[in-house]
């Protein structure tokens, strides 16, 4: 996904997640049963945390590119679409099928940090040079502008 993309992405996920959360407090509190307003939000929850951590990766990207930020990325995004909006989808419609879907969004997630940590250890490698005398040396990251944004 092109970079300008990726971040219009995250914004939309940022929106929909505040829209989502005070649908749920506001509009379903008291109109369905308690365990599936604790579904919604949980995915409430899940979607909020994945896509601060998205605009981590994002913001990191601006600085220095790293083997596996983009396979981060797609692993939450991925997961966020299927596990919150499969719980969406469960709560609004009563579908239960898509209940089904819920733990493969979980999965893409944890498989998502599993590459972070994968990528935090290349951006180690990725920084780091041996000098002629045997001295770690660091490389000095790229600098990005977030062209548009200031």
């Amino acid at each position: 996904m092109p970079h300008r993309l990726a971040w219009i992405a995250v914004a939309l996920s940022g929106f929909i997640t505040v829209a989502a959360g005070a649908f749920g407090a506001h509009g379903l509190e008291g109109r369905i049963p308690h365990a599936l307003l604790k579904a919604f939000e949980t995915a409430v929850r899940y979607q909020a945390w994945h896509t601060l951590a998205c605009l981590g990766i994002l913001v990191w990207q601006q600085i220095t590119d790293v083997p596996g930020q983009r396979l981060v990325l797609g692993l939450w995004a991925a997961g966020m679409l299927l596990f919150s909006g499969s719980l969406y989808l469960l709560v609004l419609t009563g579908t239960r099928a898509m209940g089904m879907v819920t733990p493969v969004g979980g999965v893409l997630l944890m498989l998502g940090w599993l590459a972070l940590g994968w990528c935090a250890w290349r951006a180690q490698r990725v920084f780091t040079n041996v000098t002629s005398d045997g001295q770690a040396r660091r490389n000095q990251p790229k600098k990005r502008s977030l062209r548009g944004c200031k």
